[in-house]
């Protein structure tokens, strides 16, 4: 079990008598990119709101790196070391992407409503900042405001300010949703990098990009696990076939 970063236990979210979750158990491996992929209205996202508490559970367990984190607050779960994006980019549109990763960075080191702070002493993060910039590709757009990217682009500093935090673990919620093909290709190469020395789990409706980047799929329908195995074992699956388009294989 020491190569199980995350995993779950039956866990179930019920709103007045709706079961969103249904005792799901699931395990993410150290080092994978492992997707979370299923119709509308499967319980994906929920899922992730669950794993980040940001609904607690109505029964299970959660565990992190061995660990019970079932009864710990959002903030604790990033202190933690696993971190998480959300659909819709969240990121200061005023600010440019150099501030935007360095309030991040501020973060992580408690010191992030330091406002008072010198330039001098807030230019001694810019190696460590710029290094991120790099990585997700926007050191030609250090200096522009975050309002004046690309959503592509934007989506790239959001996960510049997720990987500042230095999680051990990331989780994406549909890092691809409202992107045009060309940032696509883009994101999922920079999933692909920042997954080299980290683990990542992801919600995604693209499916492409699933089978191209994942290393294990969890298929969820009506809030429970259908199937789970490499793309080419799910998409296989009579069931997952049915679940998507309403037919049997023929």
């Amino acid at each position: 079990m020491d190569d199980i970063i995350l995993s779950t236990d039956a866990i179930s979210k019920h709103f007045s008598g709706f079961i969103a979750v249904d005792q799901v158990s699931l395990q993410v491996r150290r080092g994978t990119i492992h997707a979370l992929i299923g119709p509308n209205g499967a319980g994906k996202t929920t899922c992730f709101n669950l794993l980040t508490k940001f609904l607690s559970p109505t029964g299970g367990r959660i565990f992190f790196r061995g660990k019970d984190i079932t009864a710990l607050t959002p903030m604790q779960i990033a202190r933690s070391g696993m971190v998480r994006s959300f659909q819709i980019s969240a990121v200061f549109p005023s600010l440019t992407c150099r501030a935007n990763v360095r309030l991040a960075v501020q973060r992580r080191r408690n010191d992030s409503f330091a406002f008072w702070r010198s330039q001098k002493a807030l230019s001694e993060l810019d190696d460590t900042v710029d290094a991120l910039l790099e990585d997700v590709g926007l050191t030609p757009f250090r200096d522009i405001p975050a309002a004046q990217l690309s959503y592509g682009r934007k989506r790239a500093l959001e996960i510049a300010t997720t990987l500042a935090l230095d999680p051990e673990m990331l989780l994406l919620d549909e890092p691809m949703a409202g992107m045009a093909s060309e940032d696509i290709d883009r994101i999922a190469e920079l999933i692909r990098k920042v997954a080299s020395n980290r683990t990542v789990l992801m919600v995604e409706h693209n499916l492409s990009v699933v089978a191209s980047l994942c290393d294990t799929i969890t298929v969820l329908a009506r809030g429970r696990i259908l199937a789970e195995g490499t793309y080419d074992v799910v998409s296989e699956d009579e069931r997952v076939i049915e679940a998507y388009l309403g037919v049997t294989h023929a």
